[in-house]
């Protein structure tokens, strides 16, 4: 599927990885085949998070094996490597860049939907480290090959490389208090960098929409990783995806500057897996978007 230069108002709402044991026997039938789970999973979500990618390079083989897994229309997004983001801090990593875009994610080609960048508890906001970082961003599927072509030792194969006129967004999730900044926001906007709306415990949960497409991530609203999400809340978050993809904002906690009104593209993925919630209620808000809006309610303006 190939993205528009703005938001079209597409909603796919998916899970945080799908290998965990716990799962098998509860949402994976017994008797699944273990690698037979992603097509499984597939079937039931339009897109899911790569994690593996956060602590390690992948092989090629793997990204063109989750390309034949998947439906056609399916999209993964991609967790950036935590070597980047958590020990190099978004410090000198023009050539981890290139390792990351060479390593074979390009060879999602379609499928590759958005760059998820988690930033550490301790990264504090940055502005000139953050700037700089942006900058160094691909694009699309051009530049990212241009840089992969800068790759090092520490990538044990020939990078992948594609020609596809295809861009490449990016979504940044940030876990410190002090990126309650309006130049925080400011500079997502500039770069057009997506905030993610991620809901937890212990960190900001901030609604400000700074692209085209809205990333949000449920760790689990109250115990991170491990609760489930309840009727009202889950309700709560259909009527925020409403008012994104019908070109509104969602209340909330807002730092910025109301955005400009325009329909917007929406990733949700529940991370909440340590009780097996993730895949239900993720089952629970698809179902929640299907139905008509009740008479007399509105997904214009803040939801």
């Amino acid at each position: 599927m190939r993205f528009s230069h703005m938001g079209s108002g597409k909603v796919r709402v998916g899970i945080s990885g799908w290998r965990y044991s716990r799962w098998r026997g509860r949402f994976y039938p017994e008797g699944l085949r273990q690698k037979d789970e992603l097509t499984y999973a597939a079937e039931k979500f339009r897109s899911i998070e790569i994690n593996g990618t956060f602590y390690s390079l992948q092989a090629p083989a793997s990204f063109e094996s989750w390309v034949k897994q998947t439906p056609r229309d399916f999209v993964f997004a991609v967790k950036g490597p935590r070597f980047i983001t958590h020990m190099k801090r978004l410090k000198d990593v023009r050539v981890p860049l290139a390792n990351f875009f060479g390593s074979g994610l390009l060879a999602l080609g379609p499928k590759l939907g958005p760059v998820l960048w988690q930033l550490p508890p301790s990264f504090s906001f940055d502005k000139k480290r953050l700037d700089d970082f942006f900058t160094l961003l691909s694009r699309n599927i051009s530049q990212a090959s241009e840089l992969a072509g800068h790759h090092d030792s520490n990538l044990k194969h020939r990078a992948v490389l594609s020609s596809k006129p295809r861009r490449i967004r990016h979504a940044l999730e940030i876990r410190h208090e002090s990126f309650r900044d309006p130049g925080f926001i400011s500079l997502l906007r500039h770069h057009r960098i997506a905030l993610v709306v991620a809901d937890t415990v212990e960190w900001p949960l901030l609604m400000d929409v700074t692209a085209d497409f809205v990333y949000v991530r449920l760790h689990g609203s109250q115990k991170l990783y491990a609760s489930g999400y309840g009727t009202r809340e889950l309700d709560r978050w259909a009527d925020r995806v409403r008012a994104w993809t019908s070109g509104g904002e969602a209340r909330g906690d807002h730092v910025g500057p109301p955005a400009r009104p325009s329909k917007r593209d929406v990733f949700i993925y529940f991370d909440n897996d340590a009780k097996v919630h993730a895949p239900f209620n993720a089952l629970a808000l698809i179902q929640r978007l299907q139905r008509p809006l009740a008479r007399g309610r509105t997904n214009r303006g803040r939801a």
